[in-house]
């Protein structure tokens, strides 16, 4: 879509939960960056053994992502913005929030 609307307000989030497995991933990523469409880098992990395929995501380090690779990669093609925790995770929902965010900042600094 980006390529063919070409317009500058349109863009693309890198969502490491619904990229990971992409085996031209790589390849795709630094063409974001040639064409100024990557907008956004989020960050989760996939649990290999999950229980729902949306509200079952792992925090980082829980699961198979190779997250600094990505990172690695994103950064590369030129993004400088901001990175997103998103976690979609009934089992972290329920935890007290104020445990979760202290979790969510040592999870970050180790696998991100």
């Amino acid at each position: 879509i980006c390529e063919k609307l070409k317009h500058p307000m349109l863009g693309i989030a890198a969502d490491v939960y619904h990229i990971w497995w992409d085996p031209d991933l790589k390849r795709e990523i630094e063409l974001a960056g040639q064409q100024k469409t990557l907008f956004g880098f989020h960050v989760c992990d996939w649990k290999v053994a999950s229980t729902h395929p949306l509200n079952d995501r792992g925090l980082m380090g829980d699961g198979c992502i190779d997250i600094p690779t990505i990172r690695g990669w994103v950064e590369a093609a030129g993004f400088g913005g901001f990175i997103e925790v998103e976690v979609f995770s009934e089992h972290y929902w329920a935890m007290d929030q104020h445990e979760y965010i202290k979790l969510v900042a040592e999870r970050y600094l180790k696998y991100v």
